[in-house]
């Protein structure tokens, strides 16, 4: 089976195409609410164990600080990271960072890459990039190589094959392989052990993430479950690092709070399986560790978010749990948004990153119930639906005129008492006519797309569809 990535622009069918029909698939639907349960399980315990509305309160002032504090805080890690050995480039966007990464692995003579999770490549499309320049790249975090092998792309930000379930993974196996692989979660993971072991010792290029950056001592910070990111970042002869520019606090103090904070929002524990600190390449005492260490830095848009209506967007650390939290998510998964940050947090990201007229960027903010469920799960108190809000105005401005004026139009009529009163009399007149055992089945004109996939109530509590 080919490891090739598959690239965004692959993604056919609109938003509410791909919603729909991961809707009609059952599989998918029992394997996220399993994972979504377990999360919510694990949630609990830590709300319960923590003190851990104290410890969001904490988190978010230390995330709002850095986002203040960014321009200073990225030069001080510049220079300290400068100052051990280490490169530090920063890209302006995704196609100087692929640029930049590219040219590296060219320069140095490089065929294989390993890389450990990261978001921040897949947001700038690396793995594409450097196939396209001729090299092989194998993602060695198991979630990670699961869905390299199925040309896809990941679900979740922290479980990217959390959609496919023991016995899809196995068949996955056996096609990459050649042989029966046995569906025990033992054997699945030996299995992949054994197949990524050579990748480890030959690849010439590590590429990882970065959770946090530390600026007072020029470090960045790789927390994972699996020791793989540990390989990548150690074995290879040349460590490369990318970045989105907001993941930095500025002491070891921040640091250490947003570490902790990290893996009880992400899976529900109080410690993740391993925390990386890499401070620069090794050093001439030194007998493990990269030669080279790079760490490219990536605006992409960022900056511009600074001082403007979407900056606390900023503050994310990126645990998943607000996609484990919101009911849109749970109903058909991360495949369906079309982007590389799905859920509520992609709903908003994507659309001020990109812009709202990039692919269906400009309906993800109109995938939500703006339940605030994704604000209560968030450790460091982002009000997402209050920011999905914002980003739906932002999309309406790109909408027809014409729709823009009768929604002008609409809005002053029902801002009027007795306009209002009318309107309430109609509906309900028309409710009696359309609506059959209580409910409406299918709405007239425009409103047909609001019975597309529900049924309206005529009266208020609901009559049992049944009834």
């Amino acid at each position: 089976m080919s490891e090739r990535p598959v690239s965004y622009e692959d993604v056919t069918g609109t938003l509410r195409e791909r919603a729909t029909e991961a809707l009609g698939d059952e599989q998918l639907r029992t394997n996220l609410r399993a994972s979504a349960g377990s999360w919510a399980a694990g949630r609990k315990r830590m709300d319960e164990q923590y003190p851990f509305q104290e410890m969001r309160e904490k988190g978010r002032e230390i995330r709002t600080r850095a986002v203040a504090e960014l321009p200073q805080l990225l030069d001080q890690l510049e220079e300290n990271l400068t100052a051990t050995g280490g490169v530090v480039y920063r890209a302006a966007d995704a196609a100087a960072a692929c640029r930049y990464v590219v040219e590296l692995a060219q320069r140095e003579g490089a065929d294989l890459v390993a890389k450990s999770k990261s978001m921040a490549t897949e947001e700038i499309k690396l793995n594409e990039a450097l196939e396209e320049a001729g090299l092989r790249v194998v993602e060695t975090d198991l979630g990670e190589w699961i869905i390299q092998l199925a040309g896809q792309h990941p679900s979740h930000i922290v479980a990217p094959a959390v959609h496919l379930n023991r016995e899809e993974v196995a068949d996955l196996f056996e096609q990459e392989s050649g042989g029966p692989v046995e569906n025990e979660r033992e054997a699945l993971v030996a299995h992949a052990r054994q197949r990524l072991r050579e990748v480890f010792a030959t690849a010439q290029i590590g590429v990882s993430g970065v959770n946090l950056a530390v600026a007072e001592s020029g470090t960045i910070c790789v927390v994972e479950n699996e020791g793989n990111g540990r390989l990548v970042t150690a074995l290879p002869r040349i460590h490369v690092a990318v970045m989105g520019m907001e993941r930095i606090v500025g002491s070891w103090e921040d640091a250490a709070h947003i570490l902790e904070l990290l893996p009880m929002a992400a899976i529900g524990d109080d410690a993740a399986g391993y925390v990386n600190l890499i401070t620069g390449p090794r050093r001439p005492d030194e007998t493990d560790g990269p030669e080279q260490f790079h760490l490219v830095i990536v605006d992409g848009g960022r900056s511009a978010l600074r001082g403007g209506p979407f900056e606390e967007i900023l503050n994310c650390i990126r645990c998943g749990a607000c996609l484990y939290a919101c009911p849109m998510w749970k109903s058909v998964g991360g495949q369906a948004y079309g982007s590389p940050y799905s859920g509520p947090i992609g709903a908003v990201l994507t659309p001020v990153l990109e812009g709202p007229h990039a692919s269906s960027a400009g309906q993800l903010p109109h995938f939500s119930s703006l339940c605030g469920a994704c604000h209560e799960a968030c450790p460091v108190g982002i009000p997402i639906h209050d920011l999905l809000v914002k980003a739906r105005g932002q999309a309406t401005e790109q909408r027809p005129r014409s729709e823009r004026v009768g929604m002008w139009l609409w809005s002053r009529l029902w801002s009027n008492p007795v306009a209002y009163g009318i309107g309430r009399r109609l509906a309900r007149a028309g409710a009696r006519v359309l609506g059959r055992r209580g409910w409406i089945e299918r709405l007239p004109g425009p409103a047909g797309a609001w019975t597309s996939q529900r049924d309206v109530p005529t009266t208020w509590p609901p009559k049992p569809p049944s009834s």
